[in-house]
């Protein structure tokens, strides 16, 4: 449900606004646009009637629904559906206010009177709960593009042809492990499934839930089940635990509704079938595996590599049913995690601090790393024979093994930990000089000597893991396309689901085929450089292009720029040389760019970094009489540590200097492709553009040309596990230039620790001076654009990353509905048509050529084809989705991303947004290649990974630096919802922040 009413708060977001007028499209003030022949918009600006803070304001309904659904089209203006090849004329252009005054009321946010906007909201018909709202159904299936066949890693599953049935399970006394949930109803079946469950193998989720392929012979029975502890006693025997189970009849699954719905007769999925079938077929791999999540992991299925520090890779597979056009689908790939590797303790000890810790003392730097690494790590003994009781690590004692004594008595008898293991065990602790482990509660903690002890196998590592780490990781996950096409071939038939005993059960039938799938290849955009280059347009190949003999579309000026140089290893000779380099490569790509910096390059050292860059800035200003450095240059170590954070942190939000980082081993190279690729990053952040669509500056993009469109990418990056104080952080960017929708400006705002739903898109909050006060992401960049086009957005696309299925309907709910409330906040009656899609990347569908060795079929990599989009057969049954894979491999398997249009008042083809789609990730502006992600998307994501360098780190309870909440422009205040704002950006480094 969305939130109705907005708090007041004090966060801050940081607004990129682009100063540099659209040289391209300037705004014509006297003509008229055409909206339904009923004449003229109204200009943009603020609201004078508006509803108070506490009314709710829902959306406008989704208009134009599809397939007889009741909607209208949108009033907004004439929505072409089919490409268009008309001109922009200026029939197609908003009135302007001649006054000049408009966004300076608007940027007020001044709010009077509700009347008007209340009127106007109470005939809105969007829906207020998911059970009345239904996501855009599919419009049609593209036909752009050159057919041809892909295999994609979707297994056909048949649907069972017996009732499904749902039974309550209650354990008492609670457990807590769903390890030992499961043993105690192994037993359960054990003993009773030939008697009292009637012959049926049911299906078991590990917690509240049973499943049965039909009925048990009963509603309701208790069961007395009991578990022998095969880890307790020494002589004596060994101890038994009984448990009282009792199984209850719940709900039959409607599987006629689940054919239904895959034969798109039906809208809704049946969630509760669609459940029962993943569970059944995990069950038999839950016992033979690892799991974790929805993936399976086993030292058994490839050897374990070692990641340093005491971690080991382990491969698996990840499984998913999934309801598809085929009909049902098993989704099956190859997964690899990191986990901690099953050392004796001392072992894993001496791997994680990097020495030998046998005959040296450890320093108290040690003990807090070592209690860092085992908290919470499960442990088993081994000075007890085939005893191998296990204890999880809560602890490190701070003496060494030597010194500690406990009571033994009611008297208060002392032992020393040295005397009671000889005595009770006789195992004799060779190396007193170290700490011992602590297990269990505070209250009653023992003492383990780390020589007794030995990792258990199995324990998957969630925490950050290092650069050495995740370069060792990435090496094993790293497969070419035939490689792991044949893994997963041989994982399917290695899990035999035909000799699955509970998919017989069940009567689900697993195809061994990958599914064959109808995929298009969409031609590649021309892309438009400047007249003075030899070359002054471009179609890419494969994905791919190059600077060679053109220039920059909108080369910028450099005119002041310095060098900072904190690198021990790169002499000044050297930086010197790159540095000229650069400039010349800068010159030839369509920029002026002064060819001296303005002082001498400066060395420093990383520790002083702050000292260091106030330094350059001051020199710099007083060379130049009083003006501001344009851009530094930055050569930091190849391994920097937190410098590169500091150094942005520091520079946008304290000296306002705007910065290119260069790392040692590039300086040292030289090479032109880097060079042209920092030119590009350059040209950018000081405001240019480096190349353009073709078809949008001859306005020929379908639903973007016709009118001013703005394009917004959003996301919410969330902290690493571990860090609990630590805020999520939302961005959100938005297109600046229209038609061209190149340019992008940009906010960033810290919310709650892990909250999905983007808290800033609108709020309104009380000013004892001007009343109600609107304000908010959206409503900021709507003015943005508005003041950098001379046009006020008729259209919205709006790009969600980072969303799940799962929160489908929540966060279009919220989101939309602040989309609307920013929108009425500007204007009476101003509700553009909005487009609301989802890009997700992580997910596990994976699509391979038909035919590996036809090299016309792939690219260099191995990998299908950029442009390779589909949208059937694995696609969901009814809605309106479709996976794109925009990019070329270079290493690895290319993951397609998966769009999913939730929302479309602009009633788009699929050969529209498909074509749109692609075609921008041809203009991200840091490389001359297509990228995976439609690029608004893909700099809020980098916004808001920036944004996280400016939060200041918090000491935690063992010493170390944490990420903590953010902090204000103005002290540590903190905000309504518990987290501090961020710190304010200087103004000239606003609009750059996502290039990086």
């Amino acid at each position: 449900m969305p939130v109705r009413q907005m708090k007041e708060s004090s966060e801050q977001h940081l607004l990129i606004k682009t100063h540099m007028q659209n040289s391209m499209n300037q705004p014509q003030k006297h003509h008229k646009t055409a909206q339904n022949g009923k004449g003229p918009p109204q200009p943009l600006q603020e609201s004078s009637n508006t509803k108070p803070q506490n009314q709710a304001s829902p959306p406008a309904k989704n208009r134009g629904r599809r397939r007889g659904r009741g909607g209208r089209k949108s009033d907004q203006g004439d929505v072409c559906t089919r490409p268009s090849s008309r001109p922009c004329t200026v029939a197609h252009k908003p009135v302007l206010n001649p006054t000049g005054d408009l966004l300076a009321n608007a940027s007020n946010g001044h709010i009077e009177n509700s009347k008007n906007v209340c009127e106007m909201e109470m005939g809105l018909g969007f829906p207020t709960s998911s059970k009345s709202l239904s996501l855009a159904p599919r419009p049609g299936y593209g036909q752009v593009g050159t057919k041809c066949i892909v295999k994609a890693n979707h297994f056909l599953a048949g649907l069972p042809d017996k009732d499904l049935n749902q039974y309550d399970v209650t354990i008492t006394p609670e457990v807590v492990s769903r390890t030992m949930n499961r043993d105690i109803m192994a037993e359960l079946v054990r003993l009773y499934k030939d008697s009292d469950l009637g012959m049926r193998l049911p299906a078991y989720d590990g917690r509240k839930s049973l499943y049965t392929a039909g009925e048990l012979p009963f509603t309701w029975k208790e069961f007395i089940i009991k578990l022998i502890d095969e880890e307790d006693g020494i002589n004596g025997p060994k101890r038994g635990r009984e448990y009282k189970v009792v199984i209850k009849f719940v709900a039959r699954a409607n599987m006629y509704h689940l054919g239904q719905f895959l034969a798109g007769k039906r809208a809704d999925a049946p969630q509760e079938a669609l459940q029962i079938l993943d569970i059944v077929l995990r069950e038999l791999s839950s016992k033979r595996y690892c799991p974790v999540g929805r993936s399976f992991f086993s030292p058994d299925i490839r050897a374990p590599q070692r990641l340093g520090d005491g971690l080991e890779s382990w491969c698996g597979f990840y499984q998913s049913i999934r309801p598809t056009q085929m009909g049902l689908s098993l989704n099956i790939d190859m997964a690899s995690a990191a986990f901690i590797e099953p050392l004796p303790v001392i072992e894993f000890v001496a791997q994680l601090l990097g020495k030998d810790i046998l005959s040296r003392p450890l320093l108290d730097s040690d003990r807090v790393k070592i209690k860092k690494g085992l908290r919470g790590v499960k442990v088993e003994v081994t000075h007890r024979g085939s005893v191998r009781r296990k204890y999880r690590v809560s602890g490190l004692t701070s003496q060494p093994t030597r010194e500690l004594v406990f009571p033994v008595d009611d008297n208060s008898t002392m032992k020393s930990v040295v005397e009671y293991f000889q005595e009770m065990y006789g195992f004799t602790i060779q190396h007193t000089h170290l700490p011992c482990l602590q297990v269990g509660n505070q209250k009653k903690a023992n003492y383990l000597p780390m020589e007794a002890c030995k990792i258990v196998e199995g324990q998957r590592y969630t925490k950050r893991l290092n650069e050495r780490q995740i370069t060792a990781l990435l090496r094993v996950t790293c497969q070419r396309p035939r490689d792991r096409e044949n893994d997963i071939l041989q994982t399917v038939q290695h899990n035999a689901y035909d000799q699955d005993p509970y998919a017989k059960e069940f009567g689900i039938k697993i195809s061994e085929k990958l599914a064959s799938v109808e995929a298009r290849i969409l031609p590649a955009p021309w892309l438009k450089y400047h007249e003075t280059g030899k070359e002054k347009d471009c179609l890419p190949q494969v994905g791919q292009w190059n600077m060679m003999n053109k220039k920059m579309i909108n080369g910028m000026t450099v005119s002041r720029w310095a060098c900072i140089n904190f690198s021990r290893s790169v002499q000044e000779s050297v930086a010197r040389g790159f540095c000229n380099e650069l400039a010349q490569m800068c010159q030839v790509s369509g920029m002026e760019f002064n060819s001296e910096p303005v002082i001498p390059i400066y060395n420093a050292r990383p520790e002083h970094v702050e000292k260091a860059l106030k330094h350059v800035c001051h020199a710099s200003t007083n060379r130049t009489k009083g003006k501001e450095l344009e851009l530094l240059l930055a050569i930091l170590p190849d391994n920097n540590g937190s410098l590169y954070g500091d150094l942005k942190r520091i520079c946008e939000t304290d000296l306002g200097l705007i910065t290119q980082c260069c790392l040692s081993k590039h300086v040292f190279k030289i090479s032109k492709q880097y060079l042209a690729n920092l030119s590009l990053k350059i040209n950018v952040k000081m405001g240019g553009r480096n190349t353009v669509l073709l078809d949008a500056l001859s306005c020929r993009i379908p639903l973007v040309s016709d009118i001013p469109t703005i394009i917004f990418g959003a996301d919410v990056t969330h902290p690493e596990n571990g860090e609990d104080s630590s805020p999520s952080i939302a961005a959100v960017v938005a297109s600046q230039d229209w038609p061209e929708v190149t340019k992008y400006a940009g906010l960033v705002c810290a919310q709650a620790h892990r909250q999905e739903l983007i808290q800033d898109l609108y709020k309104t909050w009380q000013d004892p001076v001007r009343g109600t006060v609107s304000g908010g992401m959206i409503r900021d960049l709507l003015i943005s654009f508005r003041k950098a086009t001379g046009q006020k957005p008729l259209r919205i696309i709006f790009y969600r990353d980072g969303v799940s299925e799962g929160q489908f309907y929540q966060v279009l709910l919220y989101e939309l509905d602040a989309i609307r409330k920013a929108c009425a906040s500007l204007e009476p009656n101003y509700q553009p048509p909005v487009t609301f899609i989802v890009v997700q990347k992580r997910h596990h569908t994976r699509l391979f050529a038909n035919n590996h060795r036809d090299r016309n079929s792939t690219d260099k990599s191995g990998n299908i084809l950029p442009g390779t989009v589909v949208d059937s057969k694995i696609c969901h049954p009814t809605e309106f989705d479709f996976y794109l894979c925009s990019h070329a491999g270079i290493q690895g398997t290319s993951r397609p991303a998966h769009y999913h249009v939730l929302w479309d008042e602009n009633n788009f083809t699929a050969d529209g947004i498909q074509s749109l789609t692609n075609n921008l990730c041809y203009t991200y502006a840091r490389c001359t290649r297509s990228v995976s992600v439609v690029p608004p998307a893909y700099y809020a994501h980098l916004a808001a990974f920036r944004a996280r360098f400016y939060t200041e780190p918090v000491m935690q309870e063992n010493g170390s630096a944490g990420s903590g909440a953010c902090h204000g422009a103005k002290g540590t205040r903190t905000g309504e919802s518990g987290v501090r704002p961020l710190p304010a950006l200087k103004e000239n480094v606003k609009r750059v922040m996502f290039y990086c």
